[in-house]
């Protein structure tokens, strides 16, 4: 079995290479049509062609193509109204000669529509009325009795991830974007939310001004529970931190630690983050410093604190 398993992902994956070797002009011309496409691209197909489709509609759609799958059956029985002029129309058909895709086809040019098609036989009556056919043939099917669509929707599926890419590429398209069309799960939240979504802010910041006595900290850090307080100047300006950490140290070291200011004990220039950035990047932050808080900061001024179980709660991490 393991051996049948790898001999067919071999296949597959040959068919795949044989089709990149021969990507040429048509390739460069359906990325074109489909970038100058004032409406969306209509993907169709029947059968295993047709959820192969599906799937390119929905990378498409995903990566700033606008795109939807229209089963080739149900457009000749009414909806190739969802069809304009300024469309672009997707085909797949390994043999060129799918009957439902083909019927479609003089209505298609008849509304001005271009055409691309994802075809094994650029002799067929698909690839003829195309105005770009994309070579995705294949030697065999990786099916033992060359039957099952196997290596073609392997290669047809790869074709349409290519050309997705490639008009992500030329697009710009941007990660704030992407994150516009995924809002849910947890690739979502890693590129939409920001710091001031997750972030304690007003008096739940713990603070002490360098003045303050320890005990005054011991007291702030214990009300607050981040672990660890900000210490402020005069005019408010964040200049140390003290954390549970630097308490341990300095009680080591010092037995009349609780009668030392603030000043004496803090750590100078501590980690921060501006509002404006991202979450995930506030866990990149903390976890390359190894720290479990970073202050956040609007230009110079301490608006809030961020705690790593906060990215955990959301998902971020």
């Amino acid at each position: 079995m393991l051996e049948k398993a790898r001999n067919t992902l071999a296949l597959e994956a040959d068919a795949i290479r044989q089709v990149a070797e021969r990507l040429d002009s048509r390739f460069i011309e359906a990325v074109t049509l489909i970038f100058g496409c004032r409406g969306r691209v209509v993907v169709t197909g029947m059968g295993k062609s047709g959820i192969i489709a599906r799937k390119i509609a929905a990378t498409l759609a995903s990566t700033g193509t606008p795109a939807f799958f229209l089963h080739p059956a149900e457009g000749s029985h009414g909806d190739l109204g969802m069809v304009t002029s300024d469309d672009v129309l997707l085909a797949l058909s390994n043999s060129g000669e799918t009957e439902e895709v083909n019927a479609i086809l003089p209505v298609i040019r008849r509304l001005g529509a271009s055409v691309i098609s994802l075809t094994g036989n650029q002799e067929s009556t698909l690839a003829r009325n195309s105005d770009a056919a994309l070579d995705v043939s294949v030697e065999k099917e990786a099916c033992p009795l060359n039957l099952a669509p196997t290596c073609s929707t392997t290669a047809a599926l790869a074709m349409g991830d290519a050309l997705a890419v490639a008009l992500l590429e030329k697009r710009q398209f941007r990660e704030d974007q992407f994150a516009l069309f995924h809002p849910g799960g947890s690739l979502g939240r890693r590129l939409l939310l920001s710091i001031k979504d997750l972030m304690h802010s007003g008096e739940k910041i713990p603070t002490v001004e360098i003045t303050d006595k320890m005990r005054d900290v011991v007291l702030e850090m214990s009300a607050k529970r981040f672990g660890m307080t900000a210490v402020l100047d005069k005019e408010n300006t964040l200049v140390g931190i003290i954390t549970d950490g630097d308490l341990r140290r300095h009680l080591q070291r010092n037995k009349k630690l609780m009668s030392r200011s603030a000043v004496e004990v803090m750590t100078e220039n501590p980690h921060t983050i501006q509002i404006t950035a991202l979450a995930a990047e506030a866990a990149h932050l903390m976890q390359d410093a190894k720290i479990s808080s970073l202050f956040v900061m609007e230009e110079q001024a301490l608006v809030g604190v961020i705690h790593f179980h906060d990215l955990l709660q959301a998902g971020i991490v």
